[in-house]
């Protein structure tokens, strides 16, 4: 995308505050009018929702910002390629892929992370280096019209014939978030999914070739689970109206807006054991190259606001600011449940990134069509 004015490379020389800037150092209304002598902003973020949040920050601050909605392996790599040709046109991007924004990004100098020094008291530590912007559910959901309350109530349960089929989801082989979320579950959960197959088989496990995690894994690949390109296509396999047979479907919390808007049935698998769903993290970064320094800082401190980050809020999506909280009126509810969610560690997602693969195989070993 070009920009509305031509960039100015002496404007590098406004150089990116670390994230370890003390807070007494920090001036909003410096910020503010720093960010106004620079050119327009670029920002990018997975959703479309980003397209609203530049305007309300453009509007507010009296600056121009144009925001783009763009998937996450596209930002990863429009920021390197950008960054590499020394011709960075993206400032700020919001990267729904955490581990792979911080295995490639990083490590090479193609973007930064900067955390508003003046919240560095209400963002929890593990959040910080990088900076987490949002953290998204993804959430265990059932048809509210075929069932009074979740048919499963252990996640065990997707693994039998009673279910073969009838479990939609995005097909872990192109989506990267399954893939963190098995490690992770491997990783700070394996303990609590053999608790979990304890209580419903009533027998211990037996995790001596395998971990908990890779048992259910290869158990519910072979019940045939039924997986699709995206949320939306298990979320209208789970709450569409008007079903004879339910399915159980994983699917982002933002989909619940669409019992509103296309009249489904999705309601929230509160309870299930042992864990309502998970939580992936999206990271905030601004161009190494960007020659409006000034202007990102400003984007990111007002995203980490509830103004900010109210778009998204609206869809499920907990600020990393603990001062935020989500909505009454969100759709699915996930902030009353939130606690039931294996919560995304950012501090092993190198590890994630790296192991990929490794799940991606054993997933395509283990299922079954």
């Amino acid at each position: 995308m070009n920009k509305l004015i031509k960039r100015s490379t002496s404007a590098l020389a406004l150089c990116l505050v670390a994230a370890g800037a003390q807070a007494e150092e920090f001036d909003l209304d410096a910020l503010i009018e720093a960010a106004k002598a620079e050119p327009p902003l670029a920002v990018f973020d997975s959703t479309g929702k980003i397209t609203t949040m530049a305007e309300a920050f453009a509007e507010k601050y009296g600056l121009e910002a144009v925001g783009q909605k763009v998937k996450a392996h596209a930002q990863l790599e429009m920021m390197a390629r950008e960054a590499m040709a020394g011709n960075v046109q993206g400032d700020v991007s919001i990267i729904s892929d955490a581990p792979a924004a911080i295995a490639e990004l990083l490590p090479n100098g193609f973007a930064v992370s900067w955390v508003p020094p003046d919240m560095t008291d209400v963002i929890e530590p593990g959040y910080q280096d990088p900076l987490v912007v949002v953290t998204m559910a993804n959430v265990w959901t059932y048809n509210t019209e075929l069932y009074d309350t979740c048919p499963v109530s252990n996640v065990w349960e997707l693994t039998q014939p009673e279910w073969r089929g009838k479990v939609a989801m995005q097909d872990p082989l192109n989506k990267s978030v399954y893939t963190d979320w098995f490690n992770q579950m491997q990783t700070y959960g394996d303990d609590a999914l053999a608790e979990a197959y304890e209580e419903y088989f009533g027998e211990a496990m037996d995790r001596t070739d395998q971990s908990a995690t890779e048992q259910w894994v290869a158990m519910l690949a072979a019940n045939a689970p039924l997986l699709g390109s995206s949320d939306s296509n298990a979320a209208e396999a789970v709450g569409a109206p008007g079903q004879s047979e339910g399915f159980m479907g994983l699917m982002s919390s933002a989909k619940y807006r669409d019992n509103a808007d296309s009249d489904f049935k999705l309601g929230l698998c509160d309870g299930i054991k042992p864990w309502l769903g998970f939580t992936n993290a999206g990271v905030g970064l601004i161009a190494a190259g960007s020659d409006s320094p000034n202007a990102s800082k400003l984007f990111i401190h007002y995203v980490m606001t509830a103004e900010g980050i109210a778009p998204q809020a609206q869809d499920g999506k907990m600020s990393a600011n603990s001062e935020v909280g989500l909505p009454d009126d969100e759709p699915s509810g996930i902030g009353d449940a939130w606690d039931q969610l294996l919560t995304y560690n950012l501090s092993t997602a190198v590890e994630d990134y790296d192991t990929r693969q490794d799940w991606q195989d054993f997933w395509r070993i283990n299922y079954v069509r």
